[in-house]
């Protein structure tokens, strides 16, 4: 059984007119590569640490390589390259468990 993957972006959005065209377009990508959306910019806070999270949104995908596919998809190179001039972002893909622990 393959590991769901787990791609978690924190984001500092700089131009939010420009984020939501980018959120717009970029949705049906990650769709096409079986991901979801988990979190997208909900309230939060930080019970323990000190991490300083600006917007968090977590996608869960059926595989580590679906989620680097959508990554690298060829569609959604202008979005990326629209997204890194609008945010600051912070990305990590992590793989989770085929089982409970």
């Amino acid at each position: 059984m393959t590991a769901p993957a787990y791609l978690i972006l924190d984001t500092e959005v700089i131009d939010p007119v420009a984020y939501e065209e980018y959120k717009k377009n970029a949705a049906p990508i990650v769709k096409k590569h079986g991901g979801e959306y988990l979190v997208r910019g909900g309230a939060f806070d930080t019970p323990e640490g000190n991490w300083p999270i600006t917007r968090l949104v977590v996608i869960r995908y059926p595989s580590r390589a679906a989620a680097d596919a959508m990554l690298n998809d060829p569609d959604y190179a202008p979005w990326r390259a629209l997204r890194l001039k609008i945010a600051k972002c912070n990305m990590v893909v992590v793989e989770g468990v085929t089982a409970p622990v």
